[in-house]
């Protein structure tokens, strides 16, 4: 079962379109990131640059920290994947060795189901990354385009961009080349959080996967079930033995690997994460002020009220898949514990004891070094998110 080209297709279209599938580094990659990273990072500065030609007031920074750190969390997460790219490409190939062991169709079943569900959602969530770009291109390119429509004679310099910039140049005269590059810029970065954080979800799924069985939902316990099944026998020969030592010893390995996979796999992109948390509470904090006070016009509280969307959606799926993995895992011990273990011969019970002992322990996946990703602390970035807004909203009013 190649699971890489079945199952992964569409996000393996998504991240060549940017340069980042693992599997192929080829130099037109190397150049194809650098040109689009360049892109994102140019045009994150040149918002930046606007401190430097305007007056400093608060309603000023804060919309400009509104937007950069917006696109700031769209370039760290296109580049997180750039320097873990030797990582995703070993933990591909490891869970496609794991797929090509499956022998059981009941297992190579719920292998499929969990990747159906990970295109299901890699679709949805590419659906909605094109209609929050849609919006964005509408507020820019909508007044611009209702103008020639309609032969209104406005002066161009006033829909440039929703987002402000400092080119250091005549913007009405570079009116195609600054809305072309800003529009790129979020093509690019939206294409990157879109098909870096698809794949993950994807991976993860394969995860779950490997821990899941039909209804009753685990690999590791369908065999832990199953070769309980033989011992509780009364009449228990020597290969029947060997059939339940065989199928503890599968449901082990198997289980090792899961959990292995993905403390790899989120491990490797712990530096990424600490810092994509971080840009992401300041962004969340200083567009929910846009929101909350709405002093600019109503494109620029479409465009905070989209931004605050999709880092909610974001940061809800990634939790909500790091929560389905630790439920999965606290499934196994509960199935392993509810089996007849204790009626089984002397050196099954010893074997099932060390299963039960490591099932004690809750598995979490750790992002950034600190954050437990869980729904709870999906509830509780929420919530640092709102205290912050506040904050700075109270500054505001003072």
């Amino acid at each position: 079962m190649n699971c890489l080209d079945t199952h992964f297709r569409l996000n393996r279209f998504l991240l060549l379109a940017i340069g980042l599938w693992p599997l192929k580094r080829s130099k037109f990659a190397q150049v194809q990131f650098i040109i689009l990273f360049s892109i994102l990072i140019t045009f994150i500065i040149f918002q930046f640059t606007s401190l430097l030609t305007s007056r400093c007031t608060v309603d000023l920074i804060v919309n400009i920290l509104s937007s950069t750190f917006f696109f700031i969390c769209l370039a760290i997460k296109y580049n997180s994947f750039w320097i873990n790219a030797d990582t995703m490409r070993l933990s591909l190939e490891k869970l496609q060795h794991t797929c090509n062991e499956l022998k059981n169709e009941d297992e190579i079943a719920i292998i499929e189901k969990y990747s159906r569900i990970g295109k299901i959602q890699t679709i949805a969530i590419t659906m909605f990354g094109a209609m929050s770009l849609c919006s964005f291109l509408l507020l820019t390119l909508g007044p611009y385009a209702f103008n020639i429509v309609f032969s209104v004679n406005n002066s161009q310099s006033r829909i440039v961009m929703v987002l402000k910039t400092e080119y250091f140049i005549d913007q009405e005269k570079y009116f195609y080349l600054i809305v072309l590059h800003g529009n790129a810029a979020l093509f690019i970065g939206a294409t990157a959080m879109v098909a870096t954080g698809t794949m993950m979800i994807a991976y993860l799924k394969y995860i779950c996967g490997m821990l899941t069985i039909k209804k009753k939902k685990c690999i590791y316990s369908y065999r832990i079930k199953e070769a309980m099944t033989i011992n509780v026998q009364q009449d228990i020969d020597h290969e029947k033995m060997i059939i339940c030592y065989r199928g503890i010893v599968c449901a082990v390995d198997i289980h090792r690997k899961a959990i292995e996979f993905s403390q790899v796999f989120i491990k490797s992109f712990q530096g990424s994460f600490f810092f994509l948390i971080a840009a992401g509470m300041i962004c969340l904090s200083n567009n929910l002020v846009q929101i909350a006070l709405y002093v600019n016009t109503l494109k620029q509280f479409i465009l905070s009220l989209t931004f605050v969307m999709v880092l909610y959606v974001y940061m809800f799926l990634s939790n909500y898949t790091a929560q389905e993995i630790t439920d999965h895992n606290e499934y196994v011990f509960a199935t392993v514990y509810n089996v007849l273990w204790y009626v089984a011969p002397l050196q099954i019970q010893k074997m099932m004891l060390f299963i039960l002992q490591k099932g004690t322990k809750a598995f979490h996946l750790v992002l950034g070094g600190i954050f437990i990703a869980s729904m709870e602390s999906a509830a509780s970035l929420m919530g640092t998110s709102i205290s912050y807004f506040t904050v700075l909203y109270s500054t505001w009013q003072n």
